[in-house]
């Protein structure tokens, strides 16, 4: 019941940071709420399989903190690498018809 949960704070903080950050037009809007709700999932177990109880308070603060961080550095690094991916593609396809 508790990594129900954590997944759900991950997907909550997943699409409150795609409405924090900018460029959120360069990608969908389930990708942050995903890589919330994965990360969130993926440090809890982790940290089960390493012992810690579902019922100590630092399991919640590890996993929320990690998945915070996680979310908040993808978000605007997404952004800038499809950004500048788009860009590139744009000034390739132009060269490509100039050519033509």
């Amino acid at each position: 019941m508790e990594l129900l949960f954590v997944i759900l704070a991950g997907l909550i903080m997943g699409g409150v940071a795609r409405y924090l950050f900018p460029l959120r037009d360069t990608h969908g809007v389930v990708l942050l709420p995903a890589v919330g709700a994965i990360t969130s999932a993926v440090i809890w177990e982790i940290l089960t399989w390493l012992g810690w109880a579902w019922s100590d308070g630092w399991i919640w603060v590890v996993t929320l903190v990690v998945t915070a961080l996680v979310v908040g550095i993808t978000a605007p690094v997404l952004g800038r690498v499809r950004r500048d991916h788009d860009r590139a593609q744009l000034t390739a396809l132009l060269s490509r018809k100039a050519r033509a």
